[in-house]
């Protein structure tokens, strides 16, 4: 078998492991009426009725879960997916909407999230199904702030370079329902929210923007991100006035710890990037290769993470260090790209090709970088793959790597390649996972 082939084998195993069915399923348990949700136990007796919400991009398979364990005990629900990122499920409606730039669908099923929250009782059970993407794809925002003025807001945070937990903290007070809002909304009713982790640490509060979590961020918070890329000025002014006026006390906070309306809410994280990592190690060590966990809560520019596997991998070809060939290097995160040119690409593309630079002429060596939810940025592949041959083999077909690298087109220097890495919607997502294989 080929580098590439056991390394999309060992991506493969990735993502199995992250099924966010099964992900559901080990923590969620009925049995002689009792529901066991990490260790939690609720008598369904003293609920009237059981409602399914939520949104993201594994959160379809999420609620075919709940259905699995609850089946004909729910009343109803609705869940806001990403376009493509469906399931089989009989008693909740599925919503496909915007990702990452949030539309009017998006809008719309927030809108009717938020109502049946509102309309819940004391005796009534919200199970929330909460997976990475949430947040652009429930997208509620608050007045002053329309839905085009918080998407050109989203678009200045990606394009920034500004990670998930600065963008969330931006887009958690120009929303009704993040930050813990929606839990607010459903008070008193009883709220069990499943989450898909898809960010660094598994934080509660930026997990989808925590929309029944605690939130550990402020409207001061908010303004400081705007002003740490120099996008403040940038920024609609409605969004502007929105965050000045929650400094100044006009606005409330986003509930924080100890907040009653979060009192009747439980969260659980069902899985997470380790899960992806962990599955990816076993499957190396199948294929016969030494394994090293590098870590899973890499962050930080791409290009900088990216040259600096790509010494990694030098060093162990060259001098068998930090472990010698066969091995395999594993690290998971999410990184940021900050866009400088008008190409088309995601952060996991534009790694390959960043280490495909650096590995240029190095021989017996192959990174792979991919999405574990399979679309990376605007794009329809999962990622990408690099080798000491990517250069030399871009150069006869007349495409300059350091050329596409700076217009950040790291999808059109691949395509002609055949080196996307290309899944489909993989109906999971937490976050990415990068091989660095030497033979």
């Amino acid at each position: 078998m080929t580098l590439r082939k056991q390394a999309v084998a060992i991506f493969r195993a990735a993502v199995q492991a992250a099924d966010p069915v099964e992900a559901v399923l080990r923590h969620f348990h009925l049995k002689d009426g009792s529901l066991t949700v990490a260790g939690r136990k609720y008598r369904l007796s003293q609920f009237d009725r059981i409602f399914v919400i939520g949104a993201g991009k594994a959160s379809a398979s999420m609620a075919r879960a709940v259905e699995r364990v609850l089946g004909s005990r729910i009343s109803g629900g609705l869940v806001n997916v990403k376009y493509g990122h469906t399931d089989k499920v009989k008693r909740i409606e599925l919503n496909e909407c915007g990702h990452p730039q949030p539309d009017e669908a998006g809008l719309s099923g927030a809108a009717r999230i938020a109502a049946i929250a509102e309309s819940a009782g004391e005796r009534d059970l919200l199970i929330c199904v909460i997976s990475g993407g949430g947040s652009a794809l429930m997208p509620a925002p608050a007045s002053p702030v329309t839905l085009a003025e918080k998407q050109a807001t989203t678009k200045l945070l990606l394009e920034c370079g500004a990670n998930i937990h600065e963008i969330n903290a931006v887009r958690k007070h120009i929303s009704s329902i993040k930050g813990g809002q929606l839990s607010r909304l459903a008070f008193p009713a009883t709220v069990i929210s499943l989450l898909l982790s898809d960010v660094i640490g598994d934080d509660l509060d930026v997990i989808a923007s925590g929309p029944t979590a605690p939130d550990a961020s402020s409207f001061g918070r908010a303004r400081e991100i705007l002003r740490k890329y120099g996008i403040e000025t940038a920024a609609p002014a409605s969004v502007r006035e929105r965050i000045e006026r929650g400094i100044a006390g006009e606005i409330p906070e986003t509930p924080k710890a100890g907040d009653p309306s979060l009192g009747r809410t439980q969260n659980v994280v069902v899985g997470s990037n380790i899960l992806a990592v962990n599955a990816a190690a076993i499957k190396a060590r199948e294929l016969g290769f030494r394994t090293l966990v590098l870590s899973t809560f890499i962050e930080g520019e791409t290009r900088d993470v990216a040259r600096m596997h790509a010494a990694i991998a030098r060093q162990a070809r060259l001098h068998g260090q930090p472990a010698r060939a066969p091995v395999c290097i594993i690290s998971g995160g999410e990184t940021t790209v900050t866009i400088r040119g008008n190409g088309k690409g995601g952060r996991n593309q534009e790694f390959a090709l960043a280490a495909a630079i650096d590995m240029a002429g190095l021989e017996d060596v192959l990174i792979l970088s991919g999405g574990t939810d399979g679309n990376d940025g605007p794009t329809d592949a999962a990622g990408a793959i690099s080798d000491g041959e990517t250069c030399a083999r871009a150069t006869k077909l007349g495409l300059d790597a350091k050329k596409y690298l700076a217009n950040n087109d790291s999808y059109h220097f691949f395509q002609p390649l055949g080196d996307l890495l290309m899944t489909g919607p993989t109906n999971t997502n937490v976050m990415d996972v990068r091989l660095t294989l030497v033979r």
